[in-house]
């Protein structure tokens, strides 16, 4: 190895986490070198959040349109496939990172090409797509922020296909005529929604009771209905045991014997931490493991090692990574001047406390569906006396005038003992615009009393909360 580059905070991994570290690191004046093994950007940027969206949104605008009278018959016929590819393609910067890397030059950090791994204490060592070697060390931090890959389970005859992932998914340059999904979270009822909507036939195989299972029953129910209607064949209870790749395509059996064909077989089935091969034995932790942190987002033992976003299994969305990037760069630019944090802060700056209890998260389907805090379930099961309080979406004056025959529901979860709100879960057209105001109340812990002062405008949808406070009260 090469004698050492130093730096105040060297980070591994450029994806939105990553770089807002490095952001945060930089304007309190610390040295930062950043490490990325692909694009600078990450996962989100090229193969999640930003293409997935751009795909959704057309799908969603024509749904939306569909509903309003005197636009309905202009927004019958099909989707121009290739202008929402291509709309993807450009969201997506045609899969590269210039951007990106002039923005890390802008605020002066260094960038690696490379893979990264520890090597052991403060230092990361680089291998160059070339085949270079660097060694950075770090006087203050390493900051892990590498992410998580998709999980495909281990199926008979599933090594002789090429599965989809999330990646395949929203980077595919055409539509299927025959799409299976296996999952029915978020990835696997987005790309459902997106999918049937550019012209594929897709069946959606999830082993549970319903869709969405970490979010309100109703919601689930919702967009199960919804992806029936457009032509999705949605099917619950049900598993994959084996695949075969044949001359007319891929043959999916399932546990009761039946076999489906299909073109694509799209494998949204969980997430694992990219922590396998990034020198974590060298440091006295598990390679493949998730790591486990404090409100700081400092590594649990160490005085030095930090993991954001994903790999901390605290929250696995964009947004709450950049949160808690945020909160770990303010961390360490305080320690690196040797000011005391007060780890019980809840309010702080230097404490992530939303991943706990406000974690807000919107999936883009028709209806859309956006929940912030916990369930009824998770409430009951945190011990927190609670009420659900419920209320049909339809019989918002405004949900009528945003469209024809709207459907939806929200749901607010009341702790009876404090009097605040701890969770919301709105599912309807257009519910996504809903969810901040829900996101400061649970944050906030704003009283059920003070609440009503917060009036929402007439008419429009947000007089939901109006109406759900009046249910509360009886």
């Amino acid at each position: 190895m090469t004698d050492a580059t130093e730096y105040d905070v060297v980070v591994l991994g450029a994806g939105p986490v990553g770089e807002n570290v490095a952001d945060r690191a930089r304007a309190a004046g610390l040295s930062t070198a950043v490490v990325e093994s692909e694009l600078v950007g990450g996962e989100c940027s090229y193969w999640a959040c930003i293409p997935s969206k751009a795909l959704l949104r057309p799908v969603i605008a024509r749904a939306d349109a569909r509903r309003v009278p005197g636009l309905r018959q202009s927004v019958q016929g099909p989707l121009d496939v290739q202008a929402v590819l291509d709309h993807r393609d450009y969201y997506a910067s045609h899969w590269k990172d210039d951007g990106q890397v002039g923005w890390l030059d802008s605020i002066g950090a260094d960038l690696y090409r490379g893979h990264g791994r520890l090597y052991g204490t403060k230092k990361i060592a680089v291998t160059s797509p070339d085949g270079e070697h660097h060694v950075l060390a770090a006087r203050h931090a390493v900051v892990l922020a590498t992410g998580t890959r998709a999980v495909v389970p281990d199926l008979p005859g599933l090594a002789d296909i090429r599965p989809w992932t999330s990646r395949e998914a929203t980077s595919a340059q055409q539509a299927p005529a025959r799409l299976v999904i296996v999952g029915g979270g978020v990835v696997g009822v987005e790309m459902a929604t997106v999918w049937q909507a550019l012209g594929s036939q897709v069946t959606l195989l999830v082993r549970g009771d319903g869709l969405l299972p970490k979010m309100e029953a109703f919601a689930g129910r919702l967009v199960a209905e919804a992806l029936t209607e457009a032509g999705a064949d949605v099917r619950t209870q049900v598993s994959v045991t084996a695949v075969e790749q044949g001359a007319e395509g891929i043959t999916v059996t399932l546990d009761g014997g039946q076999s489906i064909e299909a073109d694509e077989i799209l494998f949204a089935t969980g997430r694992a931490p990219r922590t396998d091969d990034i020198g974590l034995d060298t440091v006295g932790l598990e390679p493949g493991s998730w790591l486990s942190v404090d409100d700081s987002c400092r590594v649990e033992g160490s005085t030095w090692l930090y993991a954001v976003g994903d790999v901390n299994h605290r929250a696995l969305l964009t947004h709450q990574g950049k949160y808690q990037a945020r909160i770990a760069g303010a961390a360490i630019a305080a320690r690196s001047q040797h000011v005391p944090i007060l780890e019980t802060d809840a309010w702080g700056a230097h404490a992530a406390t939303a991943d706990h209890a406000a974690v807000p998260q919107v999936v883009f389907t028709d209806p859309e569906v956006a929940s912030v805090g916990r369930t009824l379930a998770e409430a009951e099961a945190a011990g927190i006396r609670a009420r659900a309080v419920d209320y049909d979406l339809s019989s918002v004056s405004g949900a009528g005038l945003y469209a024809d025959g709207y459907q939806g529901r929200a749901r607010m979860i009341v702790d009876l003992d404090r009097e605040i709100v701890v969770g919301a879960t709105f599912a309807g057209p257009g519910v996504s615009e809903l969810l901040h105001s829900a996101t400061v109340a649970v944050a906030g812990e704003v009283p059920i009393e003070r609440l009503w002062h917060a009036v929402p405008a007439f008419p429009t949808i947000s007089e939901v909360w109006l109406r759900l406070l009046e249910t509360y009260r009886g």
